[in-house]
């Protein structure tokens, strides 16, 4: 699809409601219609991280590709990397429609999904077909609604992907499950890294393959807590940390839907995510590798989180606006960065901001 097409096709689905154009988002890479031109791999941008090698450091944020669906089709797109899920053991409907908002005005999402999912079953049958091919797929797992045991669905999620994942990401960050964020917390946050790490451990030994564990967290933490779960974080044996999931704090905005409820995400998000990223990168003291995520929609914007800690990027709410665009965009955003600043690599600039970044006030305007 040439850039001409490209973005007829994204203004009229921005005249569509946004479940209904995502939906249409997703069965267009399912059919192969999008195909960007091959593009030369750029050196200096590949990281390795986890234990795994990334040929660039961009990747697909969970929530697009909810029941991996189409992971090789945003492979091909030129993303790094691409995480599928929210997955939980069954399949569940969400929260009642309307439940996804766009803010055009300040290039922003609300959105209070609910994490609707077709669950374990349905995506794991997809991961299984796609046996052999090469890319780095994630699952992003987390628990349903109604579950007596919430941990243990983050167990069941270990078991059920331990062949297929190239990773794990425990969300416990979402803001649209009532109670979920409690598990960020204290001994709750103890018990489940405990469990799970168990879990992921044991499924090594079976499958010879050790999966890295990732824990995806809340902007909306002060320094207490980013102190606190760093310091378990590490202690727990996991390896990485994404930062951060939507936000429930509103700065102001100019769209009219600002007073929906549910996680905001996109432009908005960039100043906070970034500045908790920063702060999450001097608690780490360079332990754990990040991934920042949180208003991505250009080379500079993707620059800045490298700049603040993170070793990885994610981006979904700059893709629903710019379309795959956004990815040839910031990547050669990310290598004229590199250039600009004489530096040989990515790896380079990891952190070389941090220190500002952590002393910003993350609700200034």
């Amino acid at each position: 699809m040439t850039g001409g097409l490209a973005g007829l096709a994204r203004a009229a689905l921005f005249r569509i409601e946004p479940e209904t154009a995502h939906r249409l988002a997703i069965r267009t890479l399912a059919s192969g219609l999008v195909r960007p031109p091959a593009r030369p791999a750029d050196r200096r941008l590949a990281v390795t991280a986890f234990g795994l090698s990334f040929p660039n450091p961009l990747g697909m944020a969970a929530g697009f590709d909810k029941d991996a669906e189409v992971p090789d089709a945003l492979l091909a797109l030129g993303f790094g990397f691409t995480e599928v899920g929210t997955v939980t053991p069954l399949a569940q409907a969400g929260n009642p429609r309307p439940r996804v908002f766009r803010l055009v005005a300040d290039h922003g999402v609300i959105n209070r999904l609910g994490f609707n999912n077709a669950g374990h079953a349905a995506a794991r049958a997809r991961l299984v077909a796609r046996r052999g091919r090469s890319g780095i797929v994630g699952v992003n797992i987390g628990a349903n609604k109604d579950a007596g045991d919430r941990i243990a669905d983050y167990v069941a999620g270990i078991e059920t992907f331990a062949t297929d994942a190239s990773y794990f990401t425990l969300n416990v960050s979402s803001p649209n499950t009532p109670g979920l964020r409690g598990l960020q917390e204290g001994d709750q946050l103890v018990e489940l890294l405990g469990r799970v790490t168990a879990a992921r451990d044991a499924a090594a030994r079976r499958t010879r393959r050790r999966l890295p564990l990732l824990l995806k967290v809340a902007p909306d933490l002060d320094d207490a807590a980013i102190e606190t779960i760093a310091a378990t974080a590490v202690s727990s044996g996991i390896d990485g940390l994404i930062v951060a999931n939507t936000t429930l704090g509103r700065p102001p905005l100019a769209d009219a839907r600002r007073g929906e409820a549910g996680g905001l995400s996109g432009r908005p998000l960039f100043r906070r995510s970034t500045v908790v990223l920063a702060r999450f990168h001097r608690a780490l003291g360079g332990r754990l590798p990040l991934v920042g995520v949180g208003g991505v929609e250009s080379g500079e914007t993707a620059f800045a989180k490298v700049a603040a800690g993170a070793s990885l990027i994610q981006l979904y709410t700059g893709f629903a606006y710019a379309g795959p665009a956004v990815v040839p965009a910031v990547l050669d955003g990310l290598a004229a960065a590199l250039e600009q600043r004489r530096l040989p690599s990515l790896a380079a600039a990891v952190g070389c901001e941090a220190a500002a970044w952590a002393a910003k006030d993350p609700d200034a305007a």
